[in-house]
């Protein structure tokens, strides 16, 4: 493995903790009250295409970087419509 591939399996690392926080803020905290929606499709949508891209050039950190930071945004999206939901109906009650 040479260093260029060392660097970018580093920053694909790094890169993965991007969304990790909102991921376990929201988590804990039951609520994505204060969440974009629409930025996590955007995102989810540009993880896929650079999943694409990645498989094209064959390139796994690419692949690998981009499915991580994917499947995070796919969280986000399921935790915003889930706790969402929860809070339109604790509105509703109060």
């Amino acid at each position: 493995m040479s260093g260029v591939d060392i660097l970018g399996y580093a920053a694909g690392a790094i890169t993965t903790l991007t969304f990790l926080p909102q991921v376990l803020k929201t988590y804990k905290e039951k609520s994505a009250k204060d969440v974009s929606l629409n930025m996590f499709l955007i995102a989810a949508i540009n993880e896929v295409m650079w999943i694409v891209y990645g498989a094209l050039r064959e390139d796994m950190v690419i692949i690998l970087t981009n499915a991580v930071v994917l499947l995070m945004s796919l969280t986000m999206i399921f935790f915003k419509l889930k706790y969402g939901r929860k809070e339109i109906i604790k509105q509703k009650t109060t």
